[in-house]
């Protein structure tokens, strides 16, 4: 009864929640608080313990990829300071840790037999972390595949992947399975198909002859398509593989972590509102359809047509229900409108172009909203609550994880230092955001369970490079990668002092 009275009135006291008082007690009990990472921006250490090469190694060698010619060989260096790090976890109070296990760290060659010197890093960062009561929440690919893979059959557009990722999610259940209770089979596999086989921006860098000065090989229209196809085998084979031969000693859950805008009709018009509708779909639909209800959404059948892969009955069943939760990660929102002309599709032929949207952040001239440095990243504070609502009516409510939320700063040289961690633009940034989330879960009913900030640390940002800062800490790349805390530490640190006891 006591219990009840409480739940109340913690339930009416969210229904006048504003962004000015958010704290940790406006999350329901259990509600699970982290930090995100990724083992090829943080870890470095790329020649050591055995590890193999990635096709991210490969990848920052080639001229032009990366916008100030660095790579990530030494990252943030966690493969040394772990221990460090962990313990900056702690101090913030934060309940779990994602991270990535390198592919190419456990099979040097992709397949085979595994490499002991990896297998022993990642028991040492998950005991480490287990010992300051620190959840390992685990993803097994992060965009980084093992060269040798890609070499041998060219990676994800071979079937044969699904096999070697099987045996790579295998060796890991079995390795770290007694302790990891959270394992995230793969992150953002839109933004990887697209970017890695479309526009070619990012490993492994395929794209078509009308982007044929960025790539050597590919085609864009639809190497996207099969990759995800191939993807999405390799994800229910890991599922089923830890059903039948570790979920009943183990007792862990299994999902995948979707990169997830939030596409808000640019007018009323029915044909904007399908468009917005069809960018959903084209988004996360692509990747949640086929592991909800056994099918490619229909807009995409009706707009991709025989380049889409098809789905039979028999690889329906093996797809449905392979998902004990769903990651989203979430920074940003876009108004969507309906492409008239589809020049892009006739110029281009990719599959970019496909849905016939636009995307756009501004709206008869005004912002959608304020900048963060990057110019993909508008602060839209209320699409994360229209994105929860969303999954919620569409997928029947499942267990959600908002496994990334963040936004980046500028490095600029001629910042100073104390400007620099006076961090109000992040505080207000995840404030706001946290806000719009408790709504979604207090008022919306949506099944919100935890929230993982990206990141803890500045990190090496993929095709930006150490050209932004992301992180709750500093790191002073000048001064052997010192970490110094932010304004945004002390706050997160108020908010999670505060969590409920319910």
């Amino acid at each position: 009864m006591k219990r009840s009275i409480i739940l109340l009135v913690f339930i009416i006291s969210c229904l006048f929640v504003t962004s000015e008082s958010i704290s940790g007690a406006d999350f329901p009990d259990g509600f699970i608080f982290g930090t995100a990472s990724s083992a090829y921006q943080f870890e470095g250490a790329v020649n050591e313990g055995n590890k193999g090469a990635s096709i991210w190694d490969t990848f920052t060698r080639q001229a032009g990829r990366i916008m100030d010619f660095s790579n990530a060989d030494t990252a943030v260096d966690q493969y040394h300071r772990f221990k460090s790090d962990i313990e900056l976890m702690k101090d913030l109070g934060m309940d779990a840790y994602r991270f990535s296990i390198s592919w190419s760290r456990i099979f040097p060659n992709g397949t085979g037999k595994p490499n002991p010197e990896g297998i022993e890093y990642y028991n040492n960062l998950i005991d480490a972390l287990l010992e300051k009561g620190i959840q390992p929440y685990v993803t097994l690919y992060h965009w980084d595949l093992p060269q040798m893979l890609e070499d041998k059959y060219e990676g994800w557009l071979s079937r044969q992947i699904v096999e070697d990722f099987e045996h790579y999610a295998f060796t890991c259940f079995k390795a770290f399975g007694d302790r990891v209770k959270h394992w995230i089979t793969f992150n953002e596999p839109h933004g990887f198909t697209l970017q890695g086989y479309d526009t070619g921006l990012q490993a492994p860098g395929r794209c078509s002859i009308f982007r044929r000065f960025f790539c050597k090989k590919g085609k864009s229209s639809t190497e996207p398509y099969i990759v995800a196809h191939n993807i999405l085998l390799s994800h229910a084979a890991a599922y089923h593989s830890y059903q039948l031969n570790f979920k009943g000693r183990q007792g862990g859950q299994i999902g995948i972590a979707l990169d997830a805008k939030w596409y808000e009709p640019m007018t009323d018009r029915d044909e904007d509102k399908d468009a917005a509708s069809r960018a959903m779909d084209f988004e996360i639909g692509w990747f949640l359809e086929p592991l909800f209800f056994g099918k490619y959404p229909l807009s995409m059948k009706d707009f991709v047509g025989e380049r889409l892969p098809e789905i039979l009955p028999e690889t329906s069943n093996i797809l449905v229900n392979t998902l004990d939760f769903l990651g989203l990660n979430h920074y940003t929102t876009s108004y969507a409108q309906h492409d008239r002309t589809r020049i892009w599709k006739l110029i281009l032929q990719d599959a970019s172009a496909d849905a016939a949207v636009i995307t756009t952040s501004f709206r008869r001239g005004v912002a959608i909203g304020e900048r963060a440095a990057s110019r993909w990243l508008r602060i839209v504070p209320w699409g994360i609550r229209k994105l929860a609502g969303y999954v919620k009516d569409k997928y029947g409510n499942p267990p959600v994880i908002i496994t990334e939320n963040g936004m980046d700063d500028l490095n600029s040289p001629f910042m100073e230092l104390d400007k620099t961690l006076q961090d109000d633009k992040r505080i207000r940034y995840h404030r706001d955001y946290l806000s719009n989330l408790s709504a979604a879960i207090w008022q919306d009913d949506c099944d919100v369970r935890g929230y993982f900030v990206w990141s803890l640390l500045d990190n090496w940002e993929w095709n930006a490079g150490y050209t932004v800062r992301f992180g709750l800490y500093y790191v002073d790349y000048k001064n052997n990668l010192t970490r110094i805390p932010k304004a945004s530490v002390e706050w997160f640190k108020s908010i999670l002092s505060s969590k409920s006891d319910l």
